[in-house]
């Protein structure tokens, strides 16, 4: 007789992933119309086009949607501290993108910090937990 393990259903996530993945996916939004301000306001030098400006807010936000699948690894939180810190930049060029950035980075400081200590007290309530057979 064997004992059958029973079939891994499908990989559940934690608060920290679920969490930062959404931050992360509304702020790819913002981050689009932040490249759309830059082109609008023509804030580039004289040696950079000004389409430039699109361009980088749909790259950027590609990459925070990429990223926000990502988050389930420790790295892919990193990434997306490393893209905060790009839309933070972007104040220099447009100061209202300061203001996005401060509310989307608290954002995710809550969903990384807030979001791992969920998943420390679920854990640690799943140990406590007597398996019923």
């Amino acid at each position: 007789m064997t004992d059958a393990q029973p079939a891994p259903g499908p990989r559940r996530r934690g608060a920290a992933e679920s969490l930062a993945s959404i931050v992360l996916a509304f702020e790819s939004v913002v981050a689009f119309l932040g490249g759309l301000a830059v082109y609008g306001l023509q804030v580039l030098p004289e040696a950079v086009a000004d389409w430039w400006g699109i361009v980088a807010g749909t790259v950027v936000a590609l990459l925070m949607i990429v990223t926000a699948r990502l988050v389930r690894y420790p790295w892919g939180i990193a990434l997306g501290w490393v893209l905060q810190a790009i839309v933070a930049l972007g104040a220099i060029l447009v100061p209202g993108l300061g203001l996005v950035a401060l509310i989307f980075g608290g954002m995710y400081a809550y969903a990384t910090i807030k979001g791992a200590a969920l998943d420390r007290r679920n854990a640690q309530l799943a140990a406590d937990t007597p398996d019923e057979a």
